[in-house]
Formats: C-alpha cells, structure tokens, sequence
C-alpha cells in the first residue's frame, strides 16, 4: 500500500490548483459578485444557479444542497475519487512531484484505481494513433478520407486504429505496468482461452473524454466484412465510464457551448467531426445510447439556463431518427433551453451534407429550424385518418397533452392554434380550452403533490429567502436582526479577518445567539483566532470543525457575499459594535431579573455587587452607543 501524501505537498497542490479553473471544467461560472462566481450545481439538479466559487479563498459551497469544501473535495465529490486519487490528478495537473511519508515516491502500481484505468486509456489512446500510421491501417485511413477527413482532422480528434492481432495492445499495455487485472477492468481487454486478449482489433478507434478532458472509454468502427461484430462497438461499463453520462466530444465542445449558449446534439463521432470542421464547434454525441437524463444534466450546466439558450438535435429523417427526436422530446422539460430539430430535407446526415454540399450546408442545417415540440406533433398527427371524427378526435387526444407541456404560455396559446389547423378543427379555442385545461391540471396535480425537497437542516441558512436548506442542526432565524448581524460578522472573520482583528478574538462563544454561530466563533478561537490571519488560515478553522455540519456551515459563511457594497473598518466596527451592544444589552436584562429577584432585602454584598455590574454595563453600553468600534 502506498505511502501517506506529504501534508506541505498536498497543500502546495491545494495552492497551485485555483479551483474555479478546475470547476469550469464541468459547468459554466458567471460573476455573482463580491469577487465570487455561480453556476448550476452539479450535485442536485436546480432551476437557478445557486452553486458558488470563491477563488480568493478556494472554496466552493451551494446553498441549495449543502456541498462544499475546496478544490480537492470537489473533484473527489465529482468525480468520484479518494483523496489521495484525487491530489495525485490534480499534481499531475499542476507538474508536482508527490512525496509519500512511508513509502518514498510512489510507484505506478500503486497508484488509485481510476488513475490508473485513465491512465491505461492515455496510453493506449496513443498507440492506437501511432497504429494508424501502419501498412495494415490503410483502410482506415480510406475509410476517414472517403469521408472527407484528412490526416490533421484525425489527429485533432485522435482518431487511431487497432491492430487486427489478438493481444497486440494487451502486451504493450503489460509493457508499460499494466497488471492483467487493470486490462479487464478498464474494458481494453477481454478474457480469451490464455489469458486477456484486445476488446477491439481491426477498427478505426474514436477515444471518449469526460467532461474534464481526460480519456474514460473508445468507440469502435468495424472496417472489414469479416468483422461479426457490431458495426459500432463502445467500451463496455466500467469504473470510469458510463454511457449514460459522458458525450463525446464535449470537451472540445463544452467552451463554445457556454460561450454561444448553443449545443447541437449529433448521432455518431464522424458527424461531430464533420460539424467542428464545418465551423459547428459546439456539436456533440451520445456514446451508443439513447440522449436521456444524465446528458441533460451535462448540458444545462454549462448553458446556465438561461433564456436564450438552445439545444438543436440533428436526426437521420428516417423512423430511426423520428423515434430519437421523439425520444429526445420526452426530456424537454428537463430543459430551461429552447430545443429544435434539424433534418436535411434528403435525410442526410452532418457527415455526408458535409460532402454533398459543403461545410455551408452543415452550418446552415443546424440553424434553430423547427421546434422539437412542433416536429413531435407532426409526427403524432400524421398517424391518424383526419378525414374522420373519430380520427381528429384520437390526434386531439394525444396531441393536446404535447402542446400542454410547452413552457412558455404565449407560445403554448399559439401552437395551440397551429395545432387546430393541423387537425383541421374549424373551432379553434376548443383546441385552445382543451389545452389550457390540461395545463391547468398538470399544474394543480404538481402543487397538491410532495414536492421534491432538498435535504432539510433545521436553520435557514440565509443565503436566499425562502430558498432550500441542508444538514440538521440548531435553529436559526434569518429574520432576527441579531442572527443576520452575527452572520455578517463570522463572514468578516472568515473572509477580511484583518478588519475585525484584534477586536474579534475577545468575543466570546456566547455572544453568538445562534448555537450554529457560537459553534463557528469556536472554530475561530481553536484555530488560533483572527488576528494575524496565516496564508492557511481558511483550512485550518475547517479542521477545527467538531463535525462536517459545522465544517459545512464554515465554508458556506467563508463564500458567502458579504452584504454591503463598501467592506471596509467601518462596516465591519458597526457589525462588531452591533454583536456587542446586544450581548450587553442581554446580560443588562439578566443582571435586572437577579435583582428584582432579591429584592430590597436581599443580602447586602450580593445587592451591591449586581448593582455594580448593572452600573458598569450601563456606562458599557451607553459608551458602544455614542463612541461606536472605538469603545471596544
């Protein structure tokens, strides 16, 4: 087992690594202010972005589901990794050799298990393209020029090729380290009668990246008629691919997809190619499967959902590629985007319109065309007699629920008369009350039914009114001055120590009214406290969390906005002043209840001393009012 990482070496990763280049990776940050960023959150599907970054600090936390942390937790939440997988990618990112406590540097055999299945697909995607330069590929360097792709199209795609030997990759992989076991996991091997033989041999080899760019899988041309194997073969389910969640081409795509808020969703890897070369750079692929859930979630991070946004799907015009479409329109509402569908008017697809016509043609196909919804009642229509009754009755039926489902409420009105001409119904608003009363159900089943909640914590966070909340803990109540007040002023603490120090380290716990708070002000004090805040200070007030609730809570109050437009000393004296006043003016009530309690007979030294403390924290209090921050 591989040695312990060298705590100066992970925190030289944490420091080399700024994490909002790492998220952008996987989802598109717009500025929210205060120096942070937002998107949509990749943990929990969301309608508004609620998920920020903090580059000055390195933290990222969402105040929808309660994730947080810096960069090495969130590539270990994203990507699922252990810590230690997850430093070790992140140095290789950064070019910084790891030190390892008890076993020196650490060898390649010992390394995490998804490291090293990427790193097996690294390494064979580069022998495949070197392959493709051999005598034996010959035919698929033909198959790639028939289509109109030249030897620099394959390499920026990294197209390569398999050798039609039995283990011509699984003995090269053995070369460079690769344990039997690792092959078979990672799917570039099969079991054969003598041990693991090549999954693929004789085929023009596409590599898959994952959103961050890195290779989790191949798929697979069949190039000769003695193949009895598929015409597409992909690279079966493994620990680090999942059909159903990774596009291809997304990472060359995903950064004009946030740029323009466009993605056109294509059906194989040369229609990809053709649209990047045709100048549709935003083009993208599922992988073998049907475009569904997963892809969604994908896509509505890095467009952001906002109202401009369009998704375009171009589809083979014959039943195949009606029933994708159709498919695809299951989803829709899934979508903040506007959806389309763009067939060429003689069915072909990206590739072949590219060498029919022109890159031109692939340009101007997946200009938005025929909405996705309209396309599908098209098709629900077309199914039935119109001539008859009973016929435009069945198509109302079925289509009626269609046109419900279309979001945008004026555009739901117009097609609903578009669909009335479709069906030829001479009455009009029948269609149109028939629509609107379909619509008006879905709504009320939605508000009488549970409502899907995010995980309840018992305090409001504060970070939008009435938003969703997180993890168990004490109550907290936003709406009282003094909670907001104490929020401010952990902020300030977490964020521009050096505004509230030296003043913030004499506060104590119970002047925090909010027991989340005063758990927080502890975190502080065990750290060492505000004042002379080191370069690490954050991670260390995060350790000092008695429970991830409180480590959550730090990191949230550490991302957080700081709500006022000047954030300077005399903002953070008035919120310092403010906490203080009130914890004078608390302990002045308690100070008045033990002396009524006494009363006038009580004992005589006893009297005299809560009087003399009520005198003080009188002459306390009226000075924090009059002098404000300098009476502290």
């Amino acid at each position: 087992m591989a040695g312990r990482i060298n705590d100066d070496d992970v925190k030289t990763v944490r420091d080399a690594v700024p994490i909002d280049a790492v998220v952008s990776e996987y989802l598109q940050l717009r500025n929210a202010g205060g120096g942070n960023l937002k998107g949509l959150c990749p943990f929990h599907d969301e309608k508004s972005p609620s998920f920020q970054v903090s580059p000055s600090k390195g933290l990222f936390h969402c105040f929808g589901c309660q994730e947080g942390g810096d960069t090495i937790a969130f590539v270990m939440k994203i990507d699922h990794l252990s810590f230690s997988e997850t430093v070790e990618r992140l140095a290789a990112k950064a070019g910084i050799t790891l030190r390892y406590e008890e076993g020196g540097y650490n060898p390649g055999h010992q390394r995490g298990e998804r490291i090293r299945l990427v790193e097996a697909h690294k390494v064979a995607a580069q022998f495949y393209v070197d392959q493709l330069d051999s005598p034996e590929a010959e035919i698929g360097r033909k198959f790639l020029a028939e289509r109109g792709f030249d030897q620099s199209a394959a390499a920026h795609f990294g197209v390569g090729y398999s050798p039609a030997g039995w283990d011509h990759l699984t003995r090269y992989l053995r070369g460079k380290g690769f344990s039997d076991k690792e092959l078979i996991l990672s799917g570039l091997s099969q079991d054969g009668r003598r041990g693991p033989i090549d999954r693929f041999r004789g085929r023009l080899m596409w590599p898959i990246k994952d959103v961050g760019g890195e290779i989790v899988g191949f798929g697979a041309r069949k190039l000769r008629d003695d193949d009895n194997g598929p015409k597409y073969l992909n690279t079966p389910e493994t620990p680090i691919y999942k059909k159903s969640q990774v596009l291809y081409g997304i990472d060359l795509a995903k950064k004009d997809i946030a740029k323009v808020s466009r993605a056109v969703v294509v059906e194989g890897y040369t229609d990809v190619m053709a649209c990047h070369l045709a100048g549709v750079t935003t083009a993208i692929a599922t992988c073998g499967t049907a475009f569904g859930g997963d892809h969604i979630k994908i896509l509505r991070r890095l467009l952001m959902d906002n109202g401009s946004a369009r998704v375009i799907f171009t589809f083979d015009g014959d039943s195949a590629g009606q029933k994708a479409a159709l498919r695809a329109f299951e989803d829709d509402q899934k979508f903040a985007a506007e959806t389309y569908i763009a067939i060429a008017p003689d069915g072909m697809d990206p590739c072949d319109l590219r060498l029919a016509k022109g890159d031109e043609a692939v340009a101007d196909l997946v200009q938005p065309r025929t909405p996705l919804f309209e396309f599908a009642l098209r098709q629900i229509v077309k199914r039935y007699d119109l001539e008859t009754p009973a016929g435009r009755a069945a198509a109302l039926d079925e289509a009626a629920p269609v046109v419900a489902r279309i979001k945008n409420i004026g555009a739901q009105h117009e097609v609903a008369v578009q669909l009335a001409g479709m069906l030829g119904i001479l009455d009009t608003q029948f269609v149109v009350k028939r629509v609107a009363q379909l619509a008006r159900w879905a709504r009320d089943r939605g508000g009488k039914g549970p409502e899907r909640q995010s995980p309840q914590r018992g305090y409001d966070t504060g970070a939008a009114p009435g938003g969703p909340t997180g993890p168990s803990g004490p109550a907290l109540n936003l709406r009282s001055p003094a909670h907001r007040t104490e929020r401010e002023l952990l902020k300030l603490a977490l964020q521009r120590p050096e505004l509230v120090s030296p003043a913030f380290d004499a506060y104590g716990a119970d002047e925090f009214t909010a027991p989340p708070y005063a758990a927080v002000r502890q975190c502080v004090q065990d750290a060492g406290g505000a004042t002379g805040a080191p370069s690490d200070y954050l991670d260390t007030v995060r350790e000092a969390a008695p429970n991830d609730t409180v480590r959550a809570l730090v990191t949230e109050l550490a991302v957080e906005t700081i709500f006022a437009k000047n954030v300077d000393e005399a903002y953070a004296g008035d919120q310092l002043v403010t906490v203080r006043l009130r914890a004078v003016d608390r302990r002045i009530r308690e100070v008045q209840g033990t002396l009524a309690r006494l009363g006038p007979n009580g004992d005589p030294e006893q009297l005299a001393a809560v009087q003399n403390e009520l005198w003080v924290l009188t002459q306390y209090g009226q000075s924090l009012r009059n002098n404000g921050a300098a009476a502290l």
